[in-house]
């Protein structure tokens, strides 16, 4: 089992549905659980003391956990079941037995039944489901027997025993729960055109099975019923409330297996699910070191087979995100809508979920990995000649051109070195001119470090765009220092990434690590530069009430202000505390303006 500490798999676990597996150290199933929140629910195993012996033993048992991500909570039920029944894990006691969750069968037959079951038998009907309880199929039959009248009886339906007479109608004709097929009373294509809107509901179509019961609906409560005109109402929000998919369980797809994969410059992850009789009973996901040149299809082809021998998997079919040279006897199917799809989809999910629990898992136990992986990204993604180990981000602020000033914030190894932060107040530039402050500050600042024989960085972003990163570059150019240090503009509404003398700007995925940390850069020099302006704004717009006083200037103010600490201290002085300060006549000055 994995060597990796508990603690550091739960920091890792994700936070939506899904299936929690507990391991001992010897490899084998202890538990199947399954939860709405799984880091919530997992992690509660380990932060109390438990009641029940049992589950104090369980706990002192786990090595390892592992996890399957699924869409919803149903889903979460209904692939703990599977998978109870699969392993049938020691310390699970419930689900054990071989109940199962329940289905809709139309039955495979002249004049079709509609039934619920807990068997699924391959004779040719059609089987809707699995619900999540009983409750909701005999709603939702309940729903449809009432609109569309179904015959009940296990009577062979044939032509030649309905012409010949050999039955007679039963109480349900009688009561108008049936119209009477046994009698030929009603016609096998009739009776098919209402399992035709039947299908259409139990799938999810309900458009025109509700303009039906909405004007049944309003007929009656113009006729003033109103209790039954509720009881339809009560139908319509069954209806509109209710979900048939799910992608854990479906009895069209039997022995399949699932392989998708996701990869970077470094690793490739692939995700196996496993489906035996139309239900997923493993997800296993494997983590790949790539070598040079390999591509996703080389990697996938040599996985299958792989994991295929490791599970011993018999399927002969196999879904695919695209296509593998295989063993020709598989089927290789390549999903591109509907169930299929979402399996594939699922397994995708699984395997991004995997490869985002190693990062965090690394970012734990070895950061250092972690941070020349992260570099590695960043190198390849802006198409730098060596690691962004030292980065600087430029923001300018100002209000209506008052109080300019720049920030320059500085990362290394991808973390903020906040020591090394540093303000400037804009000298050269008068009003509200971004492009010419950028150009300052950029100057003054590699003036500065070339000047000391400090480090320069490897990369330099710019808060703007094209203009901005057009006047950093001015100053680089006056220094001598372009083409030796990499420089990038990001502007702000669309996060595009623009290097110079290219109009054409970079996006980066949204959920690129890469463009994550340029943000964090972006976000970190805007608030440093936004707190600096903000604190000489006050400081000037409290010097300014001090100064308009008549006799007091710039020195004055600022020896009331080391002395009081604030404006609202000095209004409350006494006559003599302010004389101790300033002397007598510019005392008495100040008193007298604040009372």
């Amino acid at each position: 089992m994995s060597q990796i500490p508990i603690d550091v798999q739960l920091t890792a676990l994700p936070n939506g549905p899904g299936v929690y597996q507990f391991y001992d150290k010897d490899d084998k199933i202890l538990y199947v659980g399954k939860a709405k929140n799984l880091k919530k629910r997992v992690s509660s195993y380990f932060n109390k003391n438990h009641e029940y012996g049992k589950t104090r033993v369980l706990v002192k048992k786990i090595r390892g956990i592992k996890h399957i991500v699924v869409p919803t909570e149903s889903d979460a039920l209904l692939l703990e079941n599977n998978l109870i029944k699969e392993y049938k894990p020691r310390y699970n006691v419930l689900l054990k037995d071989d109940k199962s969750y329940p289905w809709l069968c139309l039955k495979n037959e002249r004049f079709p039944r509609l039934f619920p079951t807990r068997r699924v038998i391959k004779d040719g009907s059609d089987y809707y489901g699995p619900y999540t309880s009983m409750k909701t199929v005999r709603t939702l039959l309940d729903l449809i027997k009432s609109v569309y009248p179904l015959r009940t009886c296990t009577y062979d339906l044939s032509n030649e025993k309905i012409k010949a007479g050999k039955y007679k109608v039963c109480l349900e004709y009688h009561l108008g729960n049936c119209k009477g097929p046994c009698e030929g009373l009603q016609s096998s294509e009739e009776y098919d055109r209402q399992i035709a809107d039947i299908k259409e509901i139990i799938k999810g179509n309900f458009k025109s099975s509700l303009q039906y019961f909405k004007g049944q609906m309003k007929s009656l409560a113009e006729e003033m019923r109103y209790e039954e005109a509720q009881r339809i109402k009560d139908k319509i929000d069954v209806l509109e409330n209710y979900q048939v998919k799910s992608t854990i369980v479906n009895p069209k797809i039997s022995d399949v297996d699932v392989f998708t994969i996701i990869s970077d410059s470094a690793l490739a992850y692939v995700n196996f699910l496993q489906l035996s009789h139309g239900s997923i009973i493993r997800s296993h996901t494997m983590e790949i070191k790539k070598k040079l040149d390999e591509s996703d299809e080389d990697l996938l082809q040599l996985a299958i087979v792989e994991i295929r021998q490791r599970f011993n998997s018999q399927s002969k079919e196999l879904y695919l995100p695209f296509d593998v040279a295989l063993d020709a006897t598989l089927k290789i199917t390549i999903p591109k809508l509907g169930d299929k799809k979402r399996l594939l989809e699922l397994s995708e999910r699984n395997a991004k979920f995997f490869r985002q629990e190693r990062f965090n898992q690394i970012k734990i136990i070895d950061p250092d990995r972690h941070t020349n992986r992260i570099m590695a990204q960043m190198k390849k993604d802006l198409r730098l000649s060596e690691e962004p180990r030292h980065i600087e981000c430029f923001d300018n602020s100002n209000i209506q051109g008052t109080n300019p000033v720049a920030a320059c914030v500085v990362f290394k190894d991808g973390k903020p070195s906040k020591k090394d932060y540093r303000h400037f107040n804009i000298k050269t530039v008068t009003g509200p001119d971004d492009f010419a402050s950028m150009e300052e500050v950029v100057f003054r600042r590699y003036k500065r470090l070339l000047e000391e024989e400090e480090p320069l960085p490897q990369l330099i972003i710019i808060d703007g765009g094209k203009g901005q990163l057009s006047s950093a570059l001015k100053s680089l150019d006056a220094l001598g220092l372009r083409g030796k240090i990499a420089i990038v503009g990001i502007a702000k509404r669309l996060e595009e990434i623009y290097f110079p003398e290219d109009s054409i700007p970079l996006y980066l995925d949204k959920k690129s690590e890469s463009l994550k940390i340029i943000q964090h850069l972006r976000n970190e020099a805007h608030r440093f530069g936004i707190t600096f302006h903000r604190n000489k704004r006050s400081k000037s717009a409290i010097n300014s009430e001090l100064e308009n006083i008549e006799g007091v200037g710039e020195k004055t103010a600022r020896d009331l202000l080391k002395k009081f600490k604030s404006v609202k201290r000095i209004k409350e002085a006494s006559l003599e505390h302010l004389t101790e300060v300033v002397g007598a006549s510019k005392a008495k000055k100040i008193y007298g303006s604040f009372h």
